[in-house]
């Protein structure tokens, strides 16, 4: 299932905050700020998705994410990669370095980050 930009925009706030009651996390919008209704109703779907849950303390929720933030956005990655690039981490990173419009330190840095990778997957094969 997939988060959509609203409950995306929940989740990054309960990451930060890891766990948040609904003041919080209303606190962290910026003005106007949504009602708290919307703000319930979207941490209702996200429950329902699997994504949030809650401890209940009397009438009151604290709320905390199920899903690491990286975990989530290498699988969203993972389905665009698989939607727009043929399923090719190749034409991604190929495509994410001619229109990133990195600079010379920046693609050094990406350079050595694969060169990095490469060594690693070496050694483990040896």
């Amino acid at each position: 299932m997939k988060l959509t930009t609203a409950e995306e925009q929940i989740m990054n706030y309960l990451w930060k905050l890891e766990k948040a009651f609904m003041k919080d996390l209303v606190e962290q919008f910026p003005e106007p700020r949504p009602a708290y209704t919307t703000i319930a109703t979207l941490l209702s779907r996200m429950i329902n998705k699997g994504f949030v849950d809650y401890k209940q303390y009397g009438n009151v929720r604290e709320y905390f994410p199920l899903i690491k933030k990286p975990e989530y956005f290498s699988d969203k990655l993972g389905g665009m990669i698989k939607s727009y690039f043929n399923n090719s981490d190749a034409q991604f990173a190929s495509f994410f370095t001619g229109q990133a419009d990195m600079n010379l330190t920046e693609l050094e840095s990406l350079k050595k980050m694969i060169e990095d990778q490469i060594k690693s997957k070496k050694d483990k094969n040896e």
